[in-house]
């Protein structure tokens, strides 16, 4: 590294802690805390270095941790999600798993004295946990349906897997990208729909054609990628990314990243964690400067951006059956209400996606799943499993489009419960309203905006309001934002609406907006 990331005076708490201690350092110490217990754990060990392994202390339930996986392009076996639900089964009311917004699960309940048979039984199945927190590169996100779609352009999972294993040194911890200023989120899209969010990560990769020349190709388009950088959520500041007015062929992709990640790195601010995430040093340099960064650490000079990227689709949900390029085959989303699972609807979803599939399993960053590789021959059983009486391929429009982060049921961070009023609050509104459309909203506990208000039709942020002299849970409106072609952000519209009033206003917003109608009023129009 540079001495921008290592000798500075104002060095903040993180930064110190890093400094005196590798986080991948905690692997050898695992046998010894689970015999210590929590409690008898160096806090800083406890409460940040142990994030390097995947494991977060959660003062909302002590003495419980959530685990959070990698798992690169949002891919399972059923033997691996299998092993997953018997991890969280054990641990009875308080075990249970979420599917997130970057493809990947995180498990509650954990005890520190369980971790070495954890980890015994996630290498057995080829799962790893490694720099899945703190400041390392999180879960690298691509197409759901990768190599399943007809329409794709490109099948983004051996490019996401050959990321994480440059990152993680194979899945073993590698100490070149452990120690970052902040976290980073990388995404890679194959498809034309933008399924990645592409404009929310701090690095993103986006199908484009390069018209060629007899010189850099031959006369046909080439595929490859433009290249997106900087964008991130936080609660000091949330930024779309931007175009580098780079493009790059597949084959090149990792180098990139890699490239990209030894720049902010060894440049990146680490003084203030508020002002520690790529954007922040690009700002500083200007989106020139870092380029050619960028190029000197890739040692040869990026082509221009393509003029247009191939991001020309409205973007799907994946929520259905549908064919797949493969004749005879289909692949079936699931709807898992705000991505919670228990131990049984895992150990369910692992045998459906043996009897019926290939014993494969995939997540979106809808929080839902997908199970692929069902025949034409077995797909009218299949529809009639119980299971998907919960877990719907058609659901209600609103209930289809419904994100949410963990809430405050598990994290110390939310100022809300976020899950389980979301869902009690769209299901009255499916109660009272008809609709024509989807309408997306997401709910997130906190500024940290995990579950991405942002990006929805409707986003609910998490706050602390006051009404009749009581503070009470409530929460800051976004609207406005958009997804798949055109990505943009939303803005926030509506300011500290207590929780209990918050039905009334959505349904307004819904009716006014989104064209929504009132059962009782639809009624009367079609008699």
């Amino acid at each position: 590294m540079t001495d921008t990331a290592t000798t500075t005076t104002s060095l903040n708490k993180f930064e110190k802690f890093k400094a005196q201690k590798d986080g991948l350092a905690i692997r050898g110490e695992i046998e010894k805390f689970a015999a210590l217990g929590w409690e008898a754990m160096d806090e800083i060990d406890r409460d940040h270095r142990l994030k390097w392994v995947g494991v977060f202390f959660r003062p909302v339930t002590p003495g419980k941790f959530m685990m959070r996986l990698r798992m690169p392009n949002g891919i399972l076996t059923s033997s691996q999600i299998r092993v997953l639900a018997q991890v969280v089964q054990r641990y009875g009311d308080d075990g249970c798993a979420d599917i997130t917004t970057r493809q990947n699960i995180q498990l509650r309940g954990i005890r520190i004295e369980d971790l070495p048979d954890i980890f015994n039984r996630f290498h057995a199945v080829g799962l790893t946990t490694i720099q899945s927190g703190m400041d390392n590169v999180r879960n690298i996100t691509g197409d759901p349906v990768a190599g399943l779609d007809a329409d794709e352009l490109y099948d983004t999972r051996e490019l996401v897997q050959q990321i994480q294993d440059m990152l993680t040194n194979k899945g073993e911890g590698n100490p070149e990208f452990s120690n970052l200023p902040r976290k980073f989120n990388i995404a890679i899209a194959g498809g034309r729909d933008n399924s990645v969010h592409a404009e929310i990560n701090d690095l993103a990769f986006v199908p484009a054609f390069q018209e060629g020349t007899e010189q850099e190709f031959s006369q046909a388009p080439i595929f490859g990628f433009n290249i997106l950088v900087g964008g991130f959520f936080s609660a000091k500041r949330c930024e779309a990314a931007i175009p580098l007015n780079a493009w790059v062929l597949p084959e090149d992709v990792v180098a990139v990243c890699r490239a990209v990640l030894e720049v902010f790195r060894d440049h990146g601010p680490r003084a203030n964690r508020q002002k520690s995430r790529l954007m922040w040093l690009i700002d500083e340099w200007g989106l020139e400067k870092f380029r050619a960064e960028v190029e000197s650490r890739l040692g040869k000079s990026l082509l221009p951006a393509a003029a247009k990227d191939e991001i020309d689709w409205e973007k799907r949900d994946h929520i259905g059956v549908y064919k797949q390029k493969q004749p005879g085959l289909n692949y079936a989303g699931l709807h898992i209400p705000v991505g919670r699972l228990y131990a049984e609807d895992m150990f369910e979803i692992a045998r459906l996606a043996e009897v019926y599939g290939s014993s494969e399993i995939r997540f979106t960053v809808e929080q839902n799943i997908v199970i692929p590789n069902i025949s034409d021959s077995r797909l009218a059983t299949f529809l009639t499993e119980p299971l998907l009486e919960r877990f719907s391929i058609d659901p209600g429009l609103l209930t289809r489009s419904l994100v949410s982060c963990t809430g405050a049921q598990f994290c110390n961070f939310a100022l809300i419960e976020t899950k389980n009023r979301a869902l009690e609050m769209i299901k009255a509104l499916e109660e009272d309203l008809t609709f024509t459309k989807p309408v997306r909203i997401h709910w997130t506990g906190c500024p940290n905006s995990c579950g991405q208000p942002q990006v929805a039709d409707i986003g609910l942020m998490g706050t602390k309001t006051r009404k009749n002299g009581k503070t009470l849970e409530g929460v800051d409106i976004y609207m406005g934002g958009k997804v798949g072609k055109d990505a943009h952000l939303g803005t926030c519209i509506i300011k500290g609406i207590p929780c209990e009033d918050l039905q009334p206003i959505l349904q307004e917003l819904l009716i006014k907006n989104f064209g929504a109608k009132l059962k009782q009023e639809a009624l009367v129009i079609n008699s």
